[in-house]
């Protein structure tokens, strides 16, 4: 497989997709990364595991429904071109 355009876009699909797929409850909690896990106080910087959370949280509501579009559309390229 060639190092192409295409084939870094579809890795960060792959990942995007990794990170749409993850559940809060059943794998995220067990590693300690559950939505009660991120309570800070007033003024207080968050942290890397709370700004991590959010952006997982927001990955996966956000690009929910625009990444059944964007897996189509590499599907129906990988049928048609190999």
């Amino acid at each position: 497989m060639a190092f192409t355009l295409y084939s870094l876009i579809q890795a960060a699909i792959l990942c995007v997709n990794a990170v749409a797929v993850l559940h809060e409850e059943r794998f995220l909690s067990k590693i300690g990364w559950g939505a009660d896990q991120g309570v800070g106080g007033f003024g207080d910087e968050p942290g890397i595991k709370t700004q991590m959370m959010n952006l997982i949280r927001s990955v996966r509501t956000v690009m929910r429904v625009p990444l059944i579009g964007v897996n189509t559309v590499c599907i129906v390229l990988l049928l048609l071109f190999g």
